[in-house]
């Protein structure tokens, strides 16, 4: 009488991966495409399922903060709070910058070749750099300010 795995042959494919899976039987590759069937016992299948149950069971999820600034700190870093303040505040300026770019530089010369409609104008047209000074330095200043706070920040645990 023939064993119940004596029609199984030594060296198996992935595609017979499911009968293998049938008869107890555990593999490893040895070459390319190619797995090599090694018999294991009772207690050794036991010991592999629990390694494999061990990786795919997910990790406890993390004791809740205790003490209102522990949980500020948790609600900032966790919903990225400050990364969403950063680029609203450094959203705004660059707007700022690049409306004072537009309105002190960019109109007068579209002034010049067309023409306002409605009242009258004299011929002066004039490009003036302070707005356009004025924003650049304020954005400046903001972002120091910004990347300070983000660095001390970063030291405090807040990402």
């Amino acid at each position: 009488m023939k064993s119940q795995d004596a029609w199984m042959p030594s060296i198996i494919t992935p595609s017979m991966l499911e009968q293998k899976l049938l008869i107890g039987v555990h593999t490893r590759a040895t070459r390319p495409n190619r797995l090599e069937v090694v018999r294991m016992t009772d207690n050794e299948m036991l010991v592999e399922l629990r390694e494999i149950r061990k990786l795919l069971t997910p990790p406890a999820p993390p004791e809740a903060p205790k003490g209102l600034i522990n949980e500020f700190v948790a609600f900032i870093s966790a919903y990225k709070v400050l990364g969403l303040a950063v680029a609203f505040i450094l959203g705004i300026y660059i707007g700022n910058v690049v409306g004072a770019l537009v309105n002190s530089f960019i109109m007068p010369l579209v002034a010049i070749v067309y023409p306002p409609i409605s009242p009258p104008a004299p011929d002066n047209y004039v490009l003036s750099a302070g707005p356009i000074m004025d924003s650049l330095i304020t954005f400046i200043i903001v972002a120091f300010v910004v990347f300070l706070i983000v660095k001390i920040a970063s030291k405090l645990g807040i990402k």
